[in-house]
């Protein structure tokens, strides 16, 4: 599904009160660590790994509504197909063909029950695999329908601002980028299956007209991810990285002139690297023969075509969606007149240098608080 958030009204983590970049604060079960306001350079590798950017380009970049990307629809085919049609009509009368002989059944024992596994797994997967893959995608239209409500946000570099349309305003909201407020936060819950761990970035900012806290929140695999996606926006807004490719293309499978998404071309490409691996000795055949048959079992390109599809119908639904005040702010503006970092951004920015060069095993989070001091 698309990955998707709304701006709106939020409880923790209390914008509204004082806060600074390496500033933590616990909450039962967890932990908000904060890396903004003063968006200083975390050092870690900047990548939008939970694909919450959805645009870049020389003026802004689009976040909150991330393009969709293959592996959701590989999902959703390639597990109906897998389970409603492989498992039953192929694997099941193939392992009862090996099973019957070996506990001393009949040649005909074998032939008779394998029929009958056949046309009751036939059966299985001509009703149940429609029957998912229609609840699937009832699922998936609601998540894409959104898509024709919701506005991104957008972080724009040359004014060094950020322009926020919460949910049930139709008006956006403008923030300066040095007063926006960016945290990582980490969760841990104990459930059946022992001790879990939870983590996400969140950016947001606290409206004082209506006394309210705007936020916007995507879940990571792990902290170093969360403090990752702020850095893609942050290295952005420092003209440090360009495009999307930059934060969103780990396994470089977009050439040069190619889209910034995952689309055919990713497809081809990903096939030419397996093949040159494989003539260079990296891989062997068993990884060759896996990666056809993942292909094969997800319906090869079909993934794809229907992404690129998607991608074309959300991008249109965004800009019809962008309100007049955002679309006016969001031109380009002469180089003279683009707006520069303040002179304590600077000042922080150059004693947080100093102090990773005299520890650079220390804590960002420790350094950044140090700064504020």
């Amino acid at each position: 599904m698309p990955q998707t958030a709304n701006t709106q009204p939020a409880t923790p983590p209390g914008l509204d009160k004082p806060h600074k970049a390496g500033d933590s604060q616990g909450f039962p079960g967890g932990r908000v660590s904060y890396l903004a306001p003063m968006p200083l350079p975390t050092g870690e590798p900047p990548h939008d790994y939970a694909h919450a950017v959805g645009g870049i380009n020389a003026v802004y970049l689009s976040f909150g509504v991330g393009m969709p990307h293959v592996f959701g629809r590989q999902l959703i085919l390639g597990g109906c197909f897998f389970s409603g049609i492989v498992m039953p009509v192929m694997l099941f009368p193939i392992f009862i063909t090996i099973l019957i002989p070996l506990i001393g059944g009949t040649l005909l024992d074998t032939w008779q029950i394998t029929l009958e596994m056949f046309k009751a797994g036939l059966k299985i997967g001509l009703v149940g695999t429609p029957a998912v893959l229609l609840f699937l995608l009832a699922i998936w239209l609601r998540h894409h329908l959104k898509n024709k409500t919701i506005v991104a946000s957008r972080f724009n570099r040359q004014r060094r601002e950020v322009c926020f349309v919460p949910e049930g305003r139709t008006e956006p909201i403008f923030v300066p980028w040095e007063q926006v407020s960016a945290w990582v936060i980490e969760a841990r819950g104990v459930t059946q299956y022992g001790v879990q761990s939870q983590f996400a970035m969140g950016v947001g900012f606290h409206h004082a007209p209506s006394g309210q806290d705007y936020t916007l929140e995507f879940a990571t695999g792990g902290l170093g991810m969360a403090v990752g996606n702020w850095e893609a926006i942050r290295a952005y807004m420092d003209h440090e990285i360009h495009s999307l490719k930059d934060i969103q293309d780990p396994f470089d499978l977009q050439g040069p002139n190619e889209p910034p998404h995952e689309g055919l071309h990713t497809f081809h490409n990903a096939r030419e690297r397996m093949r040159r691996r494989y003539r260079e000795g990296d891989v062997g055949k068993w990884y060759v023969l896996g990666w056809y048959l993942y292909h094969l079992c997800t319906l090869w390109t079909l993934p794809f075509h229907i992404t690129e599809w998607e991608i074309g119908r959300v991008k249109r639904m965004h800009q019809r969606n962008v309100p007049e005040a955002m679309r006016a702010w969001s031109e380009p503006l002469p180089p003279e007149q683009w707006a520069k970092p303040s002179a304590e951004l600077v000042r922080q920015r150059e004693l947080l240098e100093n102090l990773r060069q005299r520890n650079p095993q220390g804590s960002i989070f420790s350094l950044m608080a140090e700064v504020g001091v």
